[in-house]
């Protein structure tokens, strides 16, 4: 793949970095990123992804726009009030830049359709706001071969994680928080607050992180850091690494390989 003299022009400060390139660039334009939630975390993380030139989008959210939303989910305005937010969001990439190719389901994943929605995907970013969907992310990825990208915020802390554990010796997210939370009984926004500026802040960090999937083997960026979370404290504010171990008894990753090529397209 090359790339047009209009995208060169457009992504040249990109192709500047020795740590990106032109092979970097290309790796981006040619990726399917999937993102799942399309709220706080997704909505500065889809800016940053199409900002990039990530060539193809996948968009997954159920939920439509509320007033209340417009605190922290910036792609969207009064006038998206009450669309479903996969396609609001949709049609801002197609404002954004016509030369992304963007498909929005409005839809919550599930086992009956999470295979053909991830399917052929170069990684997942999920910044979905509940246990049950984030964990059948994860299994899916695993079954499909496809890396994951958790991001995820609760008040003022940031967490920011890569997964592969359809790869040998590589944690996956379940091994990270157990089997604990598989029914819907995490804390809301709603009821704990949340600041703009702070789902900003882990929304940009975990598109950089996607990004770093993408690039692996093409640019010097392209360092995965899978299993290792990364803690964001927002009051002090810091960032502190903390390696996460593979669970040999984990149900997903220590014992399913992937199927990603027996799938159909």
């Amino acid at each position: 793949m090359t790339l047009a003299p209009d995208r060169l022009a457009r992504f040249a400060r990109h192709i500047v970095l020795p740590e990106v390139g032109g092979t970097g660039q290309v790796a981006l334009a040619d990726a399917h990123v999937v993102l799942v939630g399309c709220g706080g975390i997704g909505s500065p993380a889809l800016q940053y992804l199409a900002a990039a030139g990530i060539g193809r989008l996948t968009l997954i959210d159920d939920d439509t726009v509320d007033v209340s939303n417009l605190q922290r989910q910036t792609i969207y305005t009064p006038s998206d009030i009450g669309k479903p937010k996969a396609e609001a969001a949709a049609e801002w990439v197609r404002r954004f830049d016509i030369g992304l190719e963007v498909v929005p389901h409005v839809t919550r994943l599930g086992e009956d359709n999470a295979a053909e929605i991830l399917f052929g995907a170069s990684v997942v970013l999920d910044g979905c706001d509940n246990f049950a969907t984030r964990l059948r992310v994860s299994d899916s990825c695993i079954k499909l071969g496809i890396p994951l990208t958790s991001a995820a915020v609760g008040r003022f802390q940031g967490q920011v994680a890569n997964f592969a554990g359809h790869l040998p010796d590589h944690a996956c997210y379940r091994c990270f928080v157990g089997d604990a939370f598989d029914a819907q009984d995490c804390d809301t926004c709603a009821a704990d607050g949340v600041l703009g500026a702070m789902v900003g802040m882990v929304g940009t960090f975990a598109a950089m992180h996607a990004m770093r999937v993408v690039m692996a083997g093409h640019a010097a960026l392209g360092d995965p850091q899978y299993g290792t979370l990364h803690l964001i404290d927002g009051l002090a504010p810091s960032m502190r690494p903390l390696r996460i171990a593979k669970d040999p008894g984990c149900h997903a990753c220590g014992v399913q390989a992937p199927v990603q090529a027996d799938l159909p397209s």
